[in-house]
């Protein structure tokens, strides 16, 4: 519950070389061209260890700097699951979740805020506490301009950590909860709940389809599951399995400048593995899909956050073996790659943000 320090000038500690743990990586694109890369990481094998490390690219990710910003609580209290996310206004966002230990049942969104990305010296507003709970994917902004978070209260009471002092049990606001701001980001509110069964992170994301309805998708062991609102968010259908081939682990669904969405899916042969990370579009608010850009079909990928450029440049970064490989990783294609399946000159996989352990690999697959 207490706000960290927002270190802006980490010191070896936190470099990539002094880590054993790395993942959970988000993305986003400023005016400027600046690429923001977040992740979570960990320089001990045991947790509480997690921190958020945050670092920069000027030339379209072709070099990444060192740690530009770090937060990592003291004692044992974890922040991880950060989420990068440039509002309407312009006004760059970079939450995380907060917990004592791994998660302690309550958990928090935190936030921080930056108006001079720009810069290169960039100011960063004092952290923030929203809601309990954990939000890894960014906001949807409706139609109405009401901002809505898909913030989780994860399911699992269990999973409370038993290093943490103050376990929580939140019952009724456990789900896969829908916060809403009516004021550009001054205030949060919950508005409503989709409780999936035997559900564990939901880690849902929510699309605004063209007739104004919207549709939440939620990861579940079983796979991507669904649910609709027609009152903004308040109330839901049912939660039924969507029918998406996927793996029990983060997907991403965005809407691109072209109206179509981008969905970014783990396709394994098994149906198990978090392997084959495909790319498809759809034309019909997802009801139908087409084509498959294959972004990477080693085991070990997973946890895509993507992001698309005014000239329909889309931007994926994603985790390769979080504790061999240890690598953050990004592919940048556009949409005439997902619908034919083929790379063109411009198409770029398997880029190297950063590599704990030895210095980074910065080459790229042609």
């Amino acid at each position: 519950m207490k706000a960290p320090t927002v270190n802006t000038n980490p010191n070896v500690r936190h470099a990539a070389e002094r880590r054993v743990f790395q993942g959970v990586p988000t993305l986003e694109r400023t005016p400027d061209g600046r690429l923001w890369a977040a992740w979570i990481a960990r320089t001990k094998e045991k947790v509480p260890d997690c921190h958020v490390v945050l670092v920069t690219s000027d030339n379209g990710g072709a070099a990444w700097s060192k740690p530009a910003l770090v937060i990592d609580p003291p004692g044992v209290v974890c922040a991880f699951d950060p989420c990068l996310w440039l509002d309407p206004e312009g006004l760059l966002w970079l939450f995380w979740a907060q917990s004592s230990g791994l998660w302690d049942g309550r958990g928090g969104v935190w936030c921080i805020t930056c108006e001079d990305w720009q810069s290169k010296a960039s100011t960063w507003s004092r952290p923030r506490r929203l809601c309990n709970g954990v939000m890894i994917n960014k906001p949807t902004v409706l139609r109405s301009g009401e901002w809505l978070l898909p913030v989780s209260v994860w399911a699992d009471a269990k999973r409370a950590d038993t290093a943490s002092t103050h376990p929580h049990h939140l019952g009724e606001e456990s789900g896969a909860n829908v916060v809403v701001s009516r004021d550009l980001g001054l205030t949060f509110n919950l508005r409503g709940q989709v409780r999936v069964p035997q559900r564990e992170y939901d880690e849902h994301q929510i699309i605004e389809r063209r007739d104004g309805s919207l549709w939440m998708l939620v990861r579940t062991p079983r796979g991507i599951a669904e649910s609709d609102s027609t009152d903004r968010g308040r109330t839901w259908s049912a939660a039924r399995p969507s029918g998406i081939p996927h793996v029990n682990s983060r997907f991403c669904i965005r809407r691109l400048k072209s109206g179509s969405l981008l969905l970014i899916t783990n396709e394994p042969p098994d149906g198990k593995a978090r392997s084959h990370l495909i790319a498809h579009v759809s034309i019909d608010d997802g009801r139908t899909w087409r084509g498959g850009l294959m972004l990477d079909d080693r085991a070990g990928v997973s946890y895509p956050d993507a992001v698309e450029d005014d000239g329909g440049v889309i931007r994926v970064i994603y985790d390769f073996e979080r504790t061999k490989a240890k690598q953050i990783l990004m592919a940048q294609f556009n949409e005439r790659n997902i619908l034919s399946g083929r790379r063109s000159s411009t198409t770029r996989l398997r880029v190297v943000v950063s590599k704990a352990g030895p210095a980074a690999n910065t080459s790229a697959e042609p």
